[in-house]
């Protein structure tokens, strides 16, 4: 009977480790949703910058033609990433000015999938290694 007792308690504590992690695999997704044959160059101000796991967000508010602002969220890789092509977690802050080029949403969205970002100070990163600059560019003097 104490046999069949740990193998009950043991199983409920794999199926609790199972469900516990399946919203890890869930909130990856593929990025498919991104039209990667188009390239955006947008600049405005940033609103937040997410230093967050799966993924880093860079939300920002751009002028747009007409007049008015149009916001956009535009998705980075991880900060593990992120910080082997030079990005640390305090390089923006809301109310910096920026300019990035993104692969859009499909769907028209205002959001896309960072290329690379040219930050207040001149620093030019992209999206992790092998994706955008070759190599953090230096400070502008």
């Amino acid at each position: 009977m104490l046999g069949r007792a740990r193998f009950c308690f043991a199983a409920a504590i794999v199926a609790v480790g199972l469900l516990g992690g399946a919203h890890a695999l869930l909130a990856h997704h593929s990025f498919a949703m991104f039209d990667t044959a188009k390239n955006v160059s947008l600049s405005g101000t940033v609103t937040s910058f997410e230093w967050t796991n799966p993924h880093a967000y860079i939300e920002m508010d751009v002028p747009e033609a007409r007049g008015g602002v149009k916001h956009w969220s535009v998705e980075m890789g991880s900060p593990s990433i992120l910080q082997q092509s030079g990005w640390k977690f305090r390089d923006l802050k809301a109310g910096d000015k920026i300019t990035v080029t993104l692969s859009p949403l499909r769907n028209g969205d205002p959001g896309g999938l960072l290329i690379q970002a040219t930050l207040p100070d001149g620093r030019v990163l992209g999206n992790g290694p092998g994706r955008g600059p070759a190599a953090p560019t230096p400070p502008a003097k």
